[in-house]
């Protein structure tokens, strides 16, 4: 699989055969910025890793990957909580916005090949929202439902992580409508498919259910760290 980790994820699929009628994420040809990329190659992060993974280039904005936007406003947004929970249930934004906030800086990261270092979100943390709704043991993995029939799936383990979030803003304003408001996924040390914008539900479940990139043939565990594009 060498020379697939140089394909994009339109040229990937039709290497496949498959098809990006109906969310397309067209691959992104990032400028380098070699001088810069060079200095931040060495810093680390806490945990000994590097901040830009093998294979990416670190950018200036977050890129706009595409997808069928959702319908939902902040006014008309609602989030299903559902699956392996003692307490199943539905939040609107305005009682998203009542449960505990944070703010975030971190780096996030394309299976296209791009990083976005220091980008600052806010939102409510996925471990918050696992206490509301009383995750039975028996759940091992989030799926995380969007708009248009997209879905991603993390380990619950994943979800536990304090940087996991339900982000509704980004560098202090409202989440932009191409970035996934109102509300997004954040799952910022997996690769950016994980983190599905536009989310309408999330359901705890007993067994995996791979998600929309990840049927398609992209990783199921995602790691940028071990390049874990592609199965």
């Amino acid at each position: 699989m060498d020379g697939s980790k140089k394909l994009s994820r339109r040229a990937f699929l039709a290497k496949a055969g498959g098809s990006v009628v109906g969310i397309s994420l067209p691959g992104v040809f990032v400028k380098l910025i070699a001088r810069e990329n060079f200095a931040l190659a060495a810093q680390l992060r806490p945990d000994g890793r590097p901040r830009i993974p093998p294979s990416q280039q670190a950018v200036k904005r977050l890129y706009d990957m595409g997808g069928i936007q959702g319908k939902g406003t902040p006014q008309d947004w609602q989030l299903k909580i559902y699956g392996e929970v003692e307490k199943p249930t539905t939040l609107t934004f305005h009682q998203l916005l009542e449960l505990r906030q944070v703010e975030m800086t971190c780096d996030v990261h394309c299976v296209t090949g791009w990083t976005l270092l220091d980008s600052q979100w806010s939102g409510v943390k996925l471990s918050t929202i696992m206490d509301l709704v009383k995750v039975k043991e028996d759940a091992h993995f989030v799926i995380f439902e969007a708009a248009a029939g997209y879905s991603s799936n993390i380990p619950i383990i994943e979800a536990h992580k304090d940087n996991v979030l339900l982000a509704h803003s980004f560098f202090g304003k409202s989440l932009p409508r191409p970035h996934g408001a109102p509300v997004r996924a954040l799952v910022p040390d997996l690769y950016f498919y994980k983190s599905a914008k536009w989310l309408e539900a999330i359901k705890f479940t007993v067994q995996d259910e791979p998600g929309y990139w990840e049927r398609r043939g992209y990783s199921n565990s995602a790691d940028p760290w071990r390049e874990e594009r592609y199965q």
